[in-house]
């Protein structure tokens, strides 16, 4: 029997049939034939997502992100969502096929050292701490290496029997470096883009990385390469540049940049991801009159609440806003007794060491600041490992006066955005946002802060529950308005639209002329 990665188990529904059950969860059915091979009998251009974990619909509300996004996106195009199942297998059976409406998700399974060296190895011990900016927790090894490389061609070679020629392909995130270049060794020539969703750092830190000049430039086979912020991709353009020796050949009206890549153009691009604004700003409000939104509410007994969300990571700086946090109820001590610090945080990675150590670091710290501040009444801070559905945190965060953003470093950080959208305009609370979340390009009226510095983001708070409700409002409409402009359903036309562009101009007598430039 295969086994299940904890935190990453998929639900296998049964078999639903019957006339005017085309929507219905269920496998395919083919009859004499390979699923696989029918998948391919289509005439029409579809959208094929790959990421390292695939969205299987299991029923459940889960939270935004990657998710929300990608089926999004095909629910309006149609197409095949490919990757790994969370699932680890002696001998891996054949790629498991599941359809929705009109998306098919398709799913592998991995071998344990597959898992160990791709996963928990390079994906999760080296590439997710350099492009963090965190040289000192990479741990590099040769081996870990050969086995990232080696399951993106065991993804490449089950891909391809899916596709067709006119498959726009959407490749996501760092799992997946060298996916394209896989691809493109098999003979495929398909619009190719690529999206990182963490951010990119400089030069000076992607350097640092053990043969990154075998890894990063392989990014080159991909026709559109999107970064959340400007920042990202002008550090990725600049690693082009300086490291690989290619000339820029021109920046489009978009302001994407171009490269010539063994003649090829590459573009870069800024796509920063959205929320449905609109859509959870409605469950929000349906939310707030849940039962279990009310419950804590009551249990708030009329105290302001203050509201963090994060999985257990580094990046998310949880202990440094443990510090801030204890700061602030030692400098501004009339707050004590009137608000409450209700931090969700789901457990990830336990069996990593470090994250281990971090857990123990950051219940120590809750433990120290409710033993000092706490009364028999009053408990000033909630440290909750239990994960909540998207409609229970749409509750809190409208009923939160105050929501505590504020990573060490971090891609875009959705909680931020849906935090802006779930508000009551005519009551908003406060967002407290790091400056080192690429949301705070687009939320510039948070109040942004450097969560390195415990004693500003106290000060933040502060001013957060002090501030007056028209400061709040403006606050929220500025940031509300941005949100609309960008949900999600913008960010991934955006996307797409601009690969099909992309693919469009390398045909140009431009392109002709400029291939090849070094």
């Amino acid at each position: 029997m295969p086994e299940i990665i904890p935190g990453l188990e998929m639900t296998w529904p049964v078999v639903q049939t019957g006339e005017g059950n085309c929507g219905a969860l269920g496998h395919i059915r083919f009859e004499d034939e390979d699923p696989l091979t029918s998948l391919r009998k289509v005439d029409v251009s579809r959208l094929v997502v790959v990421s390292n974990r695939v969205g299987v619909p299991d029923g459940s509300a889960r939270a935004g992100g990657l998710e929300v996004a990608i089926r999004a996106a095909l629910r309006r195009r149609g197409g095949i969502w490919f990757g790994w199942s969370g699932r680890i297998a002696e001998e891996p059976a054949p790629p498991r096929t599941i359809q929705q409406d009109n998306i098919a998700y398709v799913t592998v399974d991995l071998r344990k050292d597959d898992y160990e060296e791709f996963y928990n190895g390079f994906a999760n011990r080296v590439l997710w701490p350099i492009l963090h900016y965190r040289l000192d927790l990479a741990e590099f090894s040769r081996r870990d290496l050969g086995g990232y490389l080696r399951v993106n061609e065991f993804f490449a070679r089950n891909l391809e029997r899916l596709l067709t020629p006119d498959d726009t392909i959407w490749v996501h995130d760092y799992h997946l470096i060298p996916f394209a270049k896989a691809l493109r060794d098999r003979g495929h020539k398909n619009r190719i883009g690529f999206f990182i969703h963490v951010p990119c750092p400089p030069p000076e830190i992607l350097t640092a990385l053990p043969n990154h000049e075998r890894l990063i430039p392989t990014l080159g086979h991909f026709d559109l390469i999107g970064f959340q912020t400007e920042t990202d991709a002008s550090n990725f353009s600049r690693y082009l540049a300086n490291e690989c020796k290619l000339r820029r050949i021109g920046t489009d009206r978009f302001g994407t940049d171009r490269f010539a890549v063994n003649g090829r153009m590459v573009e870069i691009g800024v796509f920063p991801v959205g929320v449905e604004t609109e859509a959870f700003s409605r469950l929000a409000r349906r939310a707030i009159d849940s039962g279990f939104v009310r419950e804590v509410i009551e249990s708030l007994s009329g105290r302001d609440l203050i509201i963090g969300v994060d999985r257990l990571d580094y990046t998310k700086g949880i202990a440094e806003r443990m510090s801030a946090y204890e700061r602030f109820l030692t400098n501004f001590p009339d707050w004590r007794g009137k608000v409450t610090y209700i931090q969700i945080t789901p457990r990830s990675r336990s069996s990593i060491p470090e994250y281990a150590a971090m857990a123990r670091q950051v219940g120590e710290a809750v433990g120290r600041i409710n033993g000092t501040f706490g009364e028999a009444s009053w408990t000033p801070l909630r440290y909750i490992n239990k994960a909540h559905n998207r409609t229970a945190l749409a509750g809190l965060y409208r009923a939160a006066r105050v929501a505590l953003v504020t990573p060490l470093r971090d891609g875009m950080n959705l909680v931020a955005k849906e935090y802006v959208a779930a508000q009551n305009p005519d009551n908003p609370g406060v967002l407290i946002l790091s400056r080192f979340a690429g949301a705070a390009h687009e939320c510039t009226a948070a109040l942004l802060v450097n969560p390195y510095d415990p004693e500003g983001v106290a000060i933040a708070i502060d001013r957060a529950l002090a501030m007056p409700l028209s400061e709040r409002r403006e606050r929220h409409a500025h940031n509300y308005r941005v949100l609309i402009e960008n949900d999600i359903r913008h960010w991934a036309e955006r996307f797409l639209d601009r690969l099909d562009q992309t693919s469009a101009a390398a045909d140009a007598p431009l392109f002709a002329r400029s291939a090849g430039a070094r």
